[in-house]
Parts: C-alpha cells; sequence; structure tokens
C-alpha cells in the first residue's frame, strides 16, 4: 500500500500500519485512565488542602481528555483494520482521523504542562495524591516523546518530492513528463541513501575506496527501491505470504514416478572425498575470522584459552604480519587450525573497503598451501559486499564474457597483488615446492577466494578452491562453468547468500507484489499469523494466491497500484521477466555445488542433535531464487555450516556398507 500523505507529503508508514501501535497506546491509555479514575474517587476527599481545588480540576479534565484520545484512538485502530493492502477504500477516513489525533496532543502537551508547574510550586497535599499526579505528568510527557520519536522513524526524506507530483493514473512510458519524474526521483534517491550509508557507516574512512563504495551502494538501494511504492509493513507480510506459499506448494505428495537408478560409484566416491576436503578445509576458512568467532563458538572456553596471549604485548619471534589484537586471532587460529606457529607464513588482519583478512599457512595433512579469506566482519565489508555492480576480470584464459561483483573482485585483486608482489606465495612454496595451492573462504571470503583462484590459475595450474556459502551473485555464465573444473561450492539449507544477487532480489520483489496483490486478507492478520507460523509451525494457510489461477499474463490492478508509474517495472507480465539493468546483469555462483539439505520439514531450531541431512551435487538454477525461512540467516553461519559438516562427514565415514545418502537426489537434481 503506498504510504499515507499527511501534510501534503508522503510517509513511510500505511494507512493499516496503526493497529499494533494504536492498540498499545489503547491499552496504556485505558490503564491510565482507570488509575487516574480510582485516585480520584478514592482520595477527592483529600483534596481539600491549599492548592486541592486546582489538582482536582487537573485530574477531572485528564480524565475527560484522556477519554476523548481513548475514543479516537479506537476509532484509528478500527479503521485501519479495514480493507487489505491494496484495497485501502474503507480506510479514506484515516487521513481526518490522524489529524485529530495529532491536534489532541496541544491540549494534552499544554495541560502536563501545567500539571508539572502546580507539582513544582509545592502544593501541600496528601503524599500519594501528589506522587499520582507526577507519574500522570510522566506518564503524558513519554507517551508524547515516543510519539514524536515514531514521527521521526517514520518521516520520508523523499515524501515532499514523491507525493505531490505522483501521477494519478497511469503515464505514457515514453513521456517527457514521466521520464523527467522518474529521473528526477532517482536522482534524489540516490543522494538520500548515499547521507544514510555515510550516517550508518560515519567510523569508516573516507578514502577513495570509501567513497566509491559509498556511491555504489546508494546506487543499488536507489535502484531495487525506487520503482516500488511500499511501506516496510508491506514487505514484511509479503515475507510471510511467500514463506507459506512455499510450503504450501511443497504440502502435495510427491509424484508416484520413482527414480530407479542411483547415482554412480565414481560421482559417489567424487562427493565423499570432496565433502571430507570440505570439511578439512572449513576450519581454515572459520580460523580467518579470528578470535571473535571462536569465542562464539565456544562461549565457557574460548576466552580463557585467547586471553592470555591477548594480554602478551610483543608479537611471537615469527615473520607474521597482522593487524590490532594480532595475539588474540592468532591463538585462535592455531586452536581452530590445530598447526603450530612456524606453519604459517602470513596473517593479516588489515580491514578496508575492498581490502579483506587473510591467512596463508602450510597444511602438512592435505600438502597444500592454503589461502583462507575472511568472511564479513565489519561495516567495511559490508559496503564490499553492496559493491554490487559488475566489472570485466582480466583473465589469461580463453574464456569470453569474464565479469564479476566489483566490490568482491576489488578485494580479491587486493589478496592477488599481496600475494604475489610481496612474495608471500614465492615463501611458502620456496619451503614446499611440492604441495600444491588451496584457496579457501566463507560468505564473502568464498567470493573472493573463488575469484583468487581465477586469478592464480594460469601460474598455479592445479589451484582448487573450497568456497564456503558465497554469493550468488557472483560470475557470469562463461565464468560459472570455467569455474567447475577447479572451484567446489558448499551450501547449507536455505541459506540466502548463495540465492543472493540483484536478479534474484528483484524476482523476490516481483514475487512480493504480485503474493500481496492476489491476498484479500488485512495486514494485521497477516503479520500475526506470519509471526506464529514462524514462531511454531503449522498447516501451510491455504491463501489466495497466483497458485491458484496459474500464472497470469497481465498484472493485477493491485499490483499496477504498487508500482511507479513510468518505471520499467509497471509493464512486465509473468511471461516477459524484467531485465536487469545493465550495470547489474545476471551472475552465478562459482563452481560445482554441493548442497546439504535437512530431510523432512526443516525445524526452527537450528541445532537439532536429530535433524539428518541429504548431500547431493546441485545445479546453480536451484539456487535462482530466494527461499523464505527461519533458517534462511541461520544456515549461513560458519559455526553451524562446521557443525553440520561434521555430523555429515561422520555419519557417511560409519555408513559405508548403508545406501548412499541422497541417492536419487543426485539424479533429480
Amino acid at each position: 500500500m503506498p504510504g499515507m500523505v499527511l501534510f501534503g507529503r508522503r510517509w513511510a508508514i500505511a494507512s493499516d500500519d496503526l493497529v499494533f501501535p494504536g492498540v498499545f497506546e489503547l491499552l496504556v491509555r485505558v490503564l491510565w485512565w482507570v488509575g487516574i479514575l480510582m485516585l480520584y474517587l478514592m482520595h477527592r476527599g483529600k483534596l481539600d488542602c491549599p492548592g486541592g481545588v486546582l489538582l482536582s480540576s487537573y485530574l477531572i479534565v485528564l480524565l475527560v481528555l484522556l477519554a476523548v484520545i481513548i475514543g479516537t484512538v479506537s476509532a484509528i485502530v478500527c479503521v485501519s483494520m479495514k480493507g487489505t493492502i491494496c484495497n485501502p477504500g474503507p480506510r479514506k477516513s484515516m487521513s481526518k482521523l490522524l489529524y485529530v489525533r495529532l491536534a489532541l496532543f496541544l491540549p494534552e502537551m499544554v495541560w502536563a504542562s501545567l500539571g508539572a508547574a502546580w507539582i513544582a510550586d509545592g502544593i501541600q497535599c496528601n503524599r500519594i495524591v501528589g506522587n499520582g499526579i507526577i507519574a500522570t505528568v510522566v506518564v503524558s510527557w513519554l507517551i508524547i516523546a515516543s510519539t514524536m520519536l515514531t514521527i521521526l522513524i517514520v518521516f520520508d526524506p523523499l515524501g515532499g518530492k514523491a507525493a505531490p507530483g505522483a501521477p494519478l493514473g497511469p503515464q505514457p512510458l515514453d513521456s517527457r513528463e514521466s521520464n523527467q519524474l522518474l529521473s528526477g526521483l532517482k536522482t534524489a534517491a540516490t543522494s538520500v541513501w548515499e547521507t544514510r550509508v555515510r550516517l550508518l557507516c560515519c567510523c569508516v574512512g573516507r578514502d577513495d575506496h570509501t567513497r566509491v563504495a559509498f556511491s555504489s551502494t546508494a546506487e543499488l538501494f536507489s535502484t531495487y527501491f525506487s520503482d516500488t511504492d511500499l511501506v516496510p509493513s508491506d514487505i514484511a507480510a509479503g515475507l510471510a505470504l511467500l514463506h507459506q506459499q512455499q510450503d504450501h506448494a511443497r504440502s502435495p505428495p510427491e509424484p508416484t514416478e520413482v527414480v530407479t537408478h542411483s547415482p554412480g560409484p565414481v560421482q559417489e566416491a567424487d562427493l565423499d572425498a570432496e565433502l571430507e576436503n570440505c570439511q578439512h578445509y572449513m576450519q581454515f576458512a572459520a580460523a580467518a575470522y579470528g578470535w571473535p568467532l571462536y569465542v562464539y563458538r565456544n562461549p565457557f572456553t574460548g576466552l580463557c584459552r585467547v586471553g592470555g596471549d591477548c594480554c602478551r604485548r610483543s608479537t611471537t619471534d615469527y615473520d607474521l604480519v597482522g593487524g590490532d589484537q594480532l595475539n588474540c586471532h592468532l591463538s585462535s587460529i592455531l586452536q581452530t587450525t590445530g598447526l603450530q606457529h612456524r606453519d604459517f607464513i602470513h596473517i593479516s588482519f588489515h580491514d578496508k573497503v575492498y581490502e579483506l583478512p587473510f591467512l596463508v599457512a602450510l597444511d602438512h595433512r592435505k600438502e597444500s598451501v592454503v589461502v583462507a579469506v575472511r568472511g564479513t566482519m565489519s561495516l567495511q565489508d559490508i559496503l564490499t559486499d553492496l559493491s554490487a555492480e559488475s566489472e570485466p576480470l582480466d583473465l589469461e584464459c580463453d574464456v569470453q564474457d569474464c565479469w564479476a561483483h566489483k566490490g568482491i573482485s576489488q578485494a580479491a585483486r587486493y589478496v592477488y597483488r599481496r600475494l604475489v608482489s610481496d612474495g608471500i606465495l614465492s615463501q611458502a612454496f620456496s619451503i614446499a615446492p611440492e604441495y600444491r595451492l588451496v584457496v579457501v573462504g566463507h560468505s564473502l571470503g568464498a567470493g573472493a577466494a573463488a575469484l583468487l583462484a581465477l586469478m592464480l590459475k594460469s601460474s598455479h595450474p592445479q589451484v582448487r578452491c573450497y568456497a564456503f556459502s558465497p554469493p550468488r551473485g557472483l560470475l557470469s555464465k562463461s565464468l560459472y562453468e570455467y569455474s567447475k573444473t577447479f572451484i567446489v561450492s558448499l551450501v547449507l539449507g536455505k541459506d540466502v547468500i548463495p540465492r543472493l544477487s540483484v536478479t534474484n532480489l528483484e524476482d523476490l520483489k516481483r514475487r512480493i507484489l504480485r503474493v500481496i496483490a492476489h491476498c484479500n486478507k488485512p495486514k494485521y492478520k497477516i503479520l500475526l499469523r506470519g509471526c506464529w507460523y514462524e514462531l511454531f509451525g503449522g498447516i501451510p494457510e491455504d491463501l489466495p494466491t497466483d497458485l491458484d489461477g496459474g500464472d497470469l499474463t497481465q498484472p493485477l490492478l493491485g499490483e499496477h497500484s504498487l508500482l511507479v508509474h513510468g518505471s520499467p517495472a509497471y509493464s512486465f507480465s509473468s511471461e516477459s521477466p524484467l531485465e536487469s539493468p545493465t550495470k547489474y546483469p545476471p551472475l552465478y555462483p562459482p563452481g560445482r555445488i554441493i548442497h546439504l539439505e535437512e530431510e523432512g520439514a526443516s525445524g526452527r531450531c537450528s541445532c537439532s542433535p536429530a535433524a539428518r541431512y541429504t548431500v547431493r551435487w546441485a545445479d546453480e538454477s536451484e539456487f535462482s531464487r530466494i527461499l523464505i525461512g527461519p533458517k534462511m540467516l541461520t544456515d549461513h553461519m560458519p559455526d553451524i555450516l562446521m557443525r553440520v559438516l561434521d555430523h555429515v562427514v561422520s555419519d557417511r565415514t560409519t555408513c559405508v556398507s548403508c545406501p548412499a545418502q541422497g541417492g536419487s537426489s543426485v539424479d533429480q537434481a
């Protein structure tokens, strides 16, 4: 639902968003009114003191004022419950009610000020009555302050531009006025988002890389949000509906046709070998996070194990480069990997935009030189993640159309320069010339590790890369195909990051628009049902979504009302998907993908010891949509991924004689 228009500007709140705050205010106001009434009835005989008439008048007027406010808020709640997200007609009186409610703040503020002044004059009356008056004054000002804070939160900096100038009907896509309006809105939105990012990252430096990252992030956000007229609660309702829709789609029984052939022994053996390699190298990817992840994984003993080393002022005698708290990091790295000081060639925790921490170690067990790149851990890393434009990669290979995620490719180039120009790899291979090169990382580090392996492929033909939970929007199609020969990615469950790309976000936005437009329930019911479903599960509700009627060739009228007229998204149909902006072409995850998927219905608890997982090779197309669920974020956590990996590898090792797990899944992928 488009945001409400009050005082000639649009606000980041819709007319059906006032149910829950209204009910909360009603509860506070009613309890307050009852308390004041009881105070007055029980102690009105004690108000014959000097100044008691003023206090008695204060309480009576306050009771009347509160009764009027309670009636107004009740009307706001009742009206806000009417209609649906795309049908605001039954709520057309909301703006008038809000004007009345805001007007009532003036007498409330005046009366609270008078009450404070009378109490300050030192009126000598019953202490209970005096304390009650003080409490009413304090509560009055708390409610007024919270209302002012809410107004600041729902203030839309673009509202003054969007509300008055927004066209009321469809405009020709090639009309000059429409193009000028969209261009002006996009420029203003980019400026607003850049200001927000700068404020959020005020503690980040102001070098050239940071300024570029600010601009890239602002353009990404403005591109994604500028062509829809949704408020945050609409997105939350859409996500709740999508989750139930997904589970509803999986409710029907499996088809009767059964795949009778199982994966070949070579393919299954390859899966087992790579899974064991993933378990081994995940330790290095986790070690690259340093002491924070180690202490998080070991909350009772971790701090004690690394605490002593943190207090040392001098670094180790070995030639290791670090950043702040190197000794803390080094101790946790040794604990995580089980290696010795002498096994590490280089450790760097230098952290800036487009410059990631990494470590280089000699892994004698696998006879490899391991380069582990750290994942997202700071605001600088987030800016690197959000620099999502595509840029060309200059690789010494025969692959055409070499494009990659800009921020991650810049970070990979930084690590590549350090490894090659500073002679770090030369030093490692001078110690162990027969070892092979392995590059690993998790999340952002997985994307950087994959691109780093592509850059090192020409000089180290035997390079291998293990990318844990890598971002989907990383490589062009040709690079994705090329990377299958030496990169293995591992994805757990519904992890959102391997499904996250600008293209997938556009698809998610369209699905949110569609499911909202097809739903005939009020928003407060959707949110209540969604919260219950996320927390406790249950049978997916039979919601009126596009599942019931098949694909539509044209958007619904409700869908049109949620799009900015004249934007490219306004004319989409289900059979002609939106093309990505030229700066954000479709990108793909790296290498072959191992998918660890929980068997049966996914539980709400991320650490269920009874959970069993299917292991199989998966195609990238299985990650072409973002899945909504309670584990979409927790499945990305490195500690949970390590735990599941250990569990799966242990099960497959102890069950050698059992039928292969996930046998049919391999063929169905």
